[in-house]
């Protein structure tokens, strides 16, 4: 366990990397074609999926290993504090009592981790969402514009640039 300063110094070394490096961080063409890019943590790229069925959020990481059980603990530490953000937001501002949380990586080999809204009675209940999620229509850009203004406020959340 890092301890709460430690854990402050990390996540400003991690912005600050990400700062010179991340907006120049390739993501995966298979995550873009079915992702709103909502913008930047300090860990890694956000993402959204575009099928409005379920909140269905996607951290890129910012690094060019694959597995996140194989990033020093550290960073490891850094990148699930993000999701624990994500995983509020789910909770506290979308109302939803349930979230997934996973990290497959076998269709798209770069390192990403899916943190997903679910409920009784969501499209896919009780069902895993993968195979599973009706297709449903994409977020409007005012809803989008919303959670993104909810999201620097309640996760750091720095905006893409245009």
């Amino acid at each position: 366990m890092v301890k709460a300063g430690t854990r402050r110094l990390l996540y400003a070394a991690c912005k600050r990397l990400r700062e010179h490096t991340m907006l120049n961080l390739d993501i995966h063409p298979r995550l873009l074609a079915d992702c709103h890019h909502l913008g930047y943590l300090p860990t890694g790229a956000l993402l959204l999926n575009r099928n409005n069925q379920l909140p269905w959020f996607i951290l890129v990481p910012d690094t060019q290993l694959e597995d996140v059980l194989d990033l020093p603990h550290e960073h490891r530490d850094a990148v699930m504090a993000d999701c624990a953000r994500i995983s509020e937001f789910i909770k506290h501002v979308l109302g939803f009592h349930k979230v997934n949380f996973a990290g497959l990586g076998t269709v798209v080999p770069q390192m990403h981790l899916h943190i997903i809204g679910r409920g009784v009675g969501d499209a896919c209940w009780p069902q895993p969402v993968w195979g599973n999620l009706p297709e449903g229509d994409v977020y409007s850009a005012d809803l989008l514009s919303e959670w993104q203004d909810e999201l620097v406020q309640m996760a750091g959340l720095e905006l893409p640039r245009s």
